[in-house]
């Protein structure tokens, strides 16, 4: 199969699942085949699949995701002793680990194409991330609380993990109970990183965003709470702070140079 005619099959399979699409046609143009694709993939709940989808989808997103360039540490130029900025999407790093700002279901984003960083980690993974987080939150039998993190293999992405944290949702004024939840999330996911033998970890702007937190005071905890958990543990453990918006690259590159 060439990949216009693994994207087709994939489509294909999605739509037998929905009864909600019978009768859909197959758009002709590629774009809008990748971004239904993408869509029903988006929108599939928890649930198995057989292996002939799951290596045929295995080996389109493996193509997708060398299409769009993997980027290596080493390509990364480091900003301070083990400590790297870089602007760009997260599903590009080959680093040990990157770190997915989840919701409290931690399944993922359910919205069709959206922008967000889960939605992307999810869509780029496959459908067996959403699998693996399901199981997860099925054994725990609650939501996941806010600070805390959990540790999921990347299946397709170049990383090998995927740590999942819910951060903070600010409504109305910054408290100190915002601050030391969003401290436990980076915390709690370099502590579940180094349990895992992941020797890197990429950080995007957690609880930034829709939830609300202030970039900068953001950042600013970002950095300490790193550079403390370093000193009081001894980890040496590469932490790559990835953004997406160049504000926040200054914010980041201020703090650190």
């Amino acid at each position: 199969m060439n990949q216009s005619e693994r994207r087709i099959y994939l489509i294909k399979r999605l739509l037998e699942e929905r009864s909600d699409c019978a009768g859909m046609q197959i758009p002709s143009g590629s774009e809008e085949q990748r971004r239904l694709l993408r869509s029903l993939m988006n929108v599939r709940m928890p649930g198995d699949i057989d292996s002939e989808f799951l290596k045929i989808q295995d080996e389109y997103l493996t193509q997708v995701n060398d299409e769009k360039g993997i980027v290596e540490l080493c390509d990364i130029p480091e900003i301070q002793k083990d400590t790297y900025v870089w602007r760009g999407d997260i599903t590009r790093l080959a680093v040990s680990a990157i770190v997915n700002a989840a919701n409290s279901g931690m399944t993922g984003c359910y919205v069709p194409c959206h922008n967000c960083i889960d939605n992307c980690i999810h869509t780029f993974a496959g459908v067996q991330l959403r699998n693996r987080c399901g199981e997860i939150m099925h054994e725990q039998g609650h939501e996941e609380a806010t600070g805390q993190a959990k540790i999921t293999p990347a299946y397709s992405l170049p990383c090998k993990y995927v740590i999942h944290t819910v951060g903070p949702i600010v409504q109305g004024r910054l408290t100190a109970e915002h601050e030391r939840l969003l401290a436990s999330c980076y915390r709690s996911c370099l502590a579940v990183a180094d349990e895992n033998g992941a020797d890197s970890i990429a950080f995007c702007c957690i609880s930034t965003g829709v939830f609300m937190f202030p970039n900068e005071r953001a950042a600013e905890i970002a950095v300490e709470t790193v550079k403390a958990y370093r000193q009081e543990t001894g980890s040496r453990i590469k932490v790559v702070f990835n953004v997406f918006k160049e504000d926040d690259e200054r914010i980041y590159r201020k703090l650190l140079e």
